[in-house]
């Protein structure tokens, strides 16, 4: 295939097919151009040469055939946007409604920080007030949503064969969440929660990567997407969820305490 020789990073998911499909159509497009207007090129060099025309002609075209090609071009590319380009962005931006996995992605310089819901499905609160080391994300520890949410920096996890929503922000400035292999990239944008959605097809660890020029350690603020069997994707969620157990004990003594009498 085309896209092989290209050097594109292998797809990993379900709706990359089309994606790879419309590359492939556009770089073969774009050839039949380049060899079709470097033939009329060529023409032109040798229908008008002096030799065949040596007295110019200042007439110029008589006809209006120009003029309906024109309007030939604008009719087509009118109904390429809306019959085509639209509904196709639409079906993009709007997340479908069988996903199985719902992650926040909360981008900063340098790095990636997501935010899981837990076994409850709701999302905790989260204010900005409250980010520190400890928590990166401001997660209000009041909400009893948030208790059991997990939070994972530099590291997604997801399980293999099903639809994955990512909702996007950023805590300073424009970043872009990127991910070759998935076929897919969305802006985070700071105070707004913007969606974007992949399903993968293939277990393996994939790149994340910042797509926006974000500042001095932009090509420092790398992420791993971790594709998951669903056992192995259970076994994380389990290891996550002791690892924050354990950090709450070490925060709380007297609960320790209490836990071991």
């Amino acid at each position: 295939m085309l896209i092989d020789f290209l050097g594109i990073q292998k797809n990993a998911s379900f709706n990359g097919v089309e994606i790879d499909g419309l590359l492939e159509f556009c770089h073969w497009f774009m050839l039949i151009l380049f060899v079709g207007w470097g033939c009329f090129f060529v023409y032109t060099l040798w229908r008008f040469h002096r030799s065949r025309q040596p007295k110019a002609e200042y007439f110029g075209v008589r006809n209006h055939v120009s003029t309906h090609l024109e309007f030939s071009v604008i009719l087509i590319e009118g109904m390429l946007l809306l019959g085509f380009a639209i509904p196709l962005w639409s079906g993009r931006v709007y997340s479908p409604k069988d996903a199985s996995v719902h992650v926040r992605g909360i981008a900063q310089q340098f790095g990636w920080n997501f935010h899981y819901p837990g076994p409850d499905g709701v999302f905790g609160r989260r204010d900005p007030k409250l980010i520190s080391s400890n928590n990166p994300i401001g997660l209000d520890p009041n909400d009893p949503a948030s208790k059991d949410d997990l939070v994972s920096v530099n590291e997604m996890h997801t399980p293999v064969g099903q639809t994955i929503v990512v909702d996007l922000t950023s805590k300073d400035v424009i970043h872009n969440y990127a991910l070759p292999s998935m076929r897919v990239a969305q802006d985070a944008i700071p105070g707004t929660m913007v969606p974007l959605w992949f399903k993968p097809i293939t277990v393996g660890e994939y790149e994340i990567i910042c797509g926006q020029l974000c500042g001095s350690g932009h090509g420092l603020m790398r992420g791993m997407l971790v594709v998951d069997s669903a056992e192995d994707y259970k076994a994380w969620l389990d290891e996550r969820a002791k690892l924050k157990a354990g950090t709450a004990m070490i925060e709380t003594p007297k609960a320790s305490v209490a836990v071991a009498h």
